[in-house]
């Protein structure tokens, strides 16, 4: 249907001059005024968290910080529109989002960290990391792209390659975004529906839902072997995408001290965003 301007009677222009006045009108045209209010106050947080970002930025250009932020989780958690959320006012110059595709034949025949250690960041760049290397702690054997010899090996190695990483002073940040099974299966939905959004839908993610227990027994293992003192995972409840968004901004500004800091932004919320807990395992 092409787009149509509103046309307003000056009866309605005259009740937009006041707010009791806007408030009956949007109640007129049965428009949900606390979710107006709700977006706008989201997108002043959002803006202003991304000044933050610049911020950070420029902070680890000055400083020569090298910074890898992963986002894992299940198909459909948002990953995606956080990345984009995160990255769009940084400098495209010092950051880079890595999404590989499926390897190669000539990758498949490397060491499985080869093609991920290509992407790590330079001096004075971010690098978000839309999955990693721990495609094949859940996706690949949960799928039955990789042999329980690769896996095991994976689960084996992972701890020495990411000690190895912090050694030499990469600033890593792993994020799982914690998704229902109910929410998944409803955007899935909402993806096949929207024609913007169908090209997301992949024969991947139709069988997610299938073998749901299958991912959660993997991701379990993963934690379990993958939780590092000098690497922890960071929980991310996904099931409302806009608190994900903001809570994880303020969760990677909150780990570093750079110029321009607003403490006053960065309020932790310990319920949407969280260090995993061994003694506490997620519901699923």
């Amino acid at each position: 249907m092409p787009y149509k301007k509103a046309n307003l009677s000056a009866e309605e222009l005259r009740l937009l001059n006041s707010p009791a006045g806007l408030r009956a009108l949007l109640r007129q045209k049965k428009i949900n005024l606390k979710r107006i209010l709700d977006t706008l106050a989201y997108e002043a947080d959002l803006e202003a968290l991304q000044v933050q970002m610049i911020l950070l930025q420029q902070w680890v250009v000055d400083t020569g910080q090298r910074l890898a932020i992963i986002f894992e989780g299940r198909d459909a958690a948002g990953k995606g529109g956080t990345i984009l959320r995160f990255t769009q006012h940084l400098v495209p110059r010092q950051m880079r989002i890595v999404a590989l595709p499926k390897p190669t034949e000539e990758e498949r025949g490397q060491w499985y960290f080869q093609r991920y250690v290509s992407q790590l960041p330079r001096p004075g760049e971010i690098v978000f990391f839309d999955r990693s290397w721990y495609n094949r702690a859940v996706v690949e054997p949960a799928m039955g792209f990789c042999s329980e010899e690769q896996y095991q090996r994976f689960m084996r190695q992972v701890p020495e390659f990411e000690h190895l990483l912090a050694e030499d002073g990469l600033l890593m940040i792993k994020f799982w975004f914690h998704l229902s099974k109910g929410e998944q299966a409803k955007r899935f939905r909402d993806r096949k529906k929207n024609p913007l959004k169908q090209w997301k839908l992949s024969p991947v993610d139709l069988e997610a839902q299938a073998r749901w227990e299958t991912f959660t027994h993997y991701r379990r293992e993963m934690f379990a072997h993958t939780h590092l003192d000098f690497s922890p995972w960071i929980v991310v409840e996904a099931d409302d995408k806009e608190q994900a968004r903001l809570a994880s901004m303020r969760y990677v500004l909150r780990q570093f001290d750079y110029p321009g800091k607003d403490e006053t932004l960065l309020q932790a919320d310990g319920t949407t965003v969280y260090q995993f807990d061994p003694k506490q395992p997620l519901d699923d």
